[in-house]
């Protein structure tokens, strides 16, 4: 499996505008126009899927900690932006870069042009995040009208000639200054470069060859993502223009907070409190933990802020999900503010033993006071 940052030729801490410049580089080399290698095709669809995993920013993360594998555990889509086919490069820089300043000319309004990206955020439990979950999202996007197939014109009508421009989607304008008369053409104003103007627009969608339509889809969440997680659903963002592709959703987890458990990235962490006796000769107790409960040794001597591991109980790995961190249980000593006569002699004595000599009274009374008004 061929590495992204091989492909493009950069570094592994290449900026954006780095990863930028090298893909019109090979993207110019590598185009199957231009190059006509048997396989040619099959490297620039590698090329495309390398520039947009290295230029999102949390593909990227998921990619440099676990590779292509990792990409798709983690649910993102692992296609790349050729996955369907290309145009030619015009078109190819238009949708990446708009179109300007690559040497390519004025982009296309009429050329296919994908559909924006959507967010949609949703909440889940802790568990769900930790184990995955299937869940039944609901959101808005825009779709093709089914009134007019896109076009914005009604039925029985077709987009007529903008007169302004001609149909050359440009006009002309004069301006005369004491060095002369300069030429600028610019986008005509009426029919925004198109070159076609809808005279009889369709009541569905008021000419715009849109409609925003509820749309409910189930999601899979995977084992083990986090707080703030993204899951990228392809081609279900807004329509694109002109035949072009749909946008993609982008669907953000917000988990929430367990009571119980503190979570550090796969590692959990739980508190248990113990007796002074239980520190002292150890012990066997049942804890809760994602697994339902289970005993754990306490060892003799055991101090306050000292921790056990069960190890393989914490929070699956999302591109590995049967390898899971631990479960860490962080240990209180809780000294008793409140004794019976029977402890109290018993503590009396422990002191005398640890010291060799009686307690003095002083301190004697006051413990007995404490505890007394406790």
């Amino acid at each position: 499996m061929a590495d992204y940052y091989e492909i493009l030729g950069v570094s592994k801490n290449a900026t954006k505008d780095e990863i930028k410049s090298a893909f019109r580089k090979k993207a110019r080399q590598c185009h199957p126009d231009v190059n006509k290698a048997p396989n040619a095709e099959e490297k620039f669809k590698e090329l495309g899927k390398a520039y947009e995993t290295l230029m999102d920013d949390n593909k990227r993360a998921t990619y440099d900690r676990f590779g292509e594998d990792g990409l798709k555990q983690a649910g993102f889509d692992t296609g790349g932006p050729f996955a369907g086919g290309f145009g030619d490069l015009n078109d190819i820089f238009s949708s990446f870069f708009g179109g300007m300043g690559f040497g390519f000319g004025r982009p296309d309004p009429n050329a296919p042009q994908p559909g924006e990206d959507l967010r949609l955020d949703i909440e889940i439990d802790f568990e769900q995040a930790v184990f995955g979950t299937t869940k039944e999202i609901k959101f808005d996007h825009l779709e093709i009208c089914s009134e007019c197939g896109g076009s914005g014109a009604a039925k029985g009508s077709q987009p007529v000639t903008c007169r302004t421009c001609g149909g050359t989607g440009q006009v002309q304008t004069v301006a005369r200054t004491p060095l002369g008369a300069f030429t600028q053409i610019s986008t005509c104003p009426d029919c925004h470069g198109t070159g076609q103007k809808i005279e009889t627009p369709c009541p569905s969608c008021k000419g715009y060859g849109k409609v925003e339509k509820e749309r409910k889809i189930e999601i899979k969440i995977p084992k083990g993502v986090d707080n703030l997680s993204k899951i990228r659903i392809a081609r279900e963002g807004n329509a694109g223009s002109n035949g072009g592709p749909a946008g993609d959703l982008f669907v953000v987890l917000h988990v929430k907070p367990s009571n119980y458990y503190q979570r550090d990235g796969i590692n959990i962490f739980t508190k248990l409190e113990i007796t002074p006796a239980q520190a002292v000769l150890g012990d066997e107790i049942n804890i809760q933990t994602l697994d339902g409960d289970k005993k754990i040794q306490i060892p003799a001597g055991i101090q306050s802020g000292n921790s056990i591991k069960i190890k393989g109980a914490g929070v699956p790995i999302v591109s590995r999900p049967t390898q899971r961190g631990d479960h860490i249980v962080v240990i209180t000593v809780k000294i008793p503010t409140q004794l019976s006569e029977q402890e109290r002699s018993l503590y009396k004595k422990l002191y005398e033993i640890n010291t060799s000599k009686k307690p003095p009274e002083t301190i004697m009374s006051k413990v007995k006071g404490v505890f007394n008004n406790a």
